[in-house]
């Protein structure tokens, strides 16, 4: 049984669905410091020009120690009502409609933290392209974990105590982990490499890896679900 763990993003790119499609449990790590100029609050989309830029939800300022579930949405600005005229960006795209009311009810609710935005338009997306999977906070977990000496070992930790036998990251993590520890600790680690697929977004370049949004306004459910799962395992 495979485990993915994830801090919880602002409609992230397709490798992160990936990820989530590919394992059996999906964790939202949203106890760790929030870290500013990631990828909690933003993500990257089209500008007019074709260029890429950010879409952004702006917090209340917060104590450089403040945890990830502890980000407070600033209601104060009109977030929302700028998102959606970034993307008007994407009128032509053969799912602007579909997607752009997809996205009114997710966005349009009221969130009481950043944290629990990012993880409902998570799983509402993976409802959009089918994907049924089992979603667990953290924070809201009674896990007790054995004492954490590195930052490899939160994962390790969380899989062997909820009986899960493999363990699975982005690539970029690679290095990040001792396979050592879990080898010793009988549980299997991978890495998940995404492969990249080229769509239309006609701007006459392709621009890899925005925004899940981007993949949305223009592919087909079918074909996001064929791309979901043109990727590598490496052990």
């Amino acid at each position: 049984m495979k485990l993915g763990i994830m801090q919880p993003y602002f409609f992230p790119y397709i490798g992160y669905f990936a990820l989530i499609n590919y394992v059996d449990a999906f964790i939202f790590f949203d106890t760790p410091q929030y870290i500013h100029h990631g990828w909690i609050n933003r993500n990257r989309i089209l500008k007019q020009n074709g260029e890429v830029g950010y879409m952004t939800v702006p917090h209340l300022k917060a104590s450089r120690s403040t945890a990830i579930k502890d980000i407070v949405i600033d209601e104060r600005l009109h977030w929302r009502e700028k998102i959606f005229g970034q993307l008007t960006v994407y009128k032509k795209a053969p799912n602007y409609s579909k997607v752009i009311d997809f996205l009114h009810d997710v966005l349009d609710r009221k969130y009481s933290s950043l944290s629990i935005l990012n993880m409902s338009s998570t799983m509402n997306v993976c409802d959009f392209l089918g994907i049924s999977k089992e979603f667990k906070v953290f924070s809201s977990t009674t896990i007790r974990l054995n004492e954490i000496r590195a930052p490899d070992e939160w994962a390790l930790n969380i899989t062997k105590v909820l009986g899960y036998d493999t363990y699975v990251n982005p690539p970029g993590g690679m290095s990040f982990f001792d396979r050592s520890k879990y080898e010793n600790g009988g549980i299997r680690l991978e890495f998940l490499q995404a492969n990249v697929v080229p769509y239309v977004q006609r701007i006459g370049h392709f621009e890899s890896n925005l925004s899940i949004i981007d993949v949305m306004m223009f592919c087909s459910v079918d074909e996001i679900k064929n791309m979901l799962n043109d990727y590598e395992i490496i052990c």
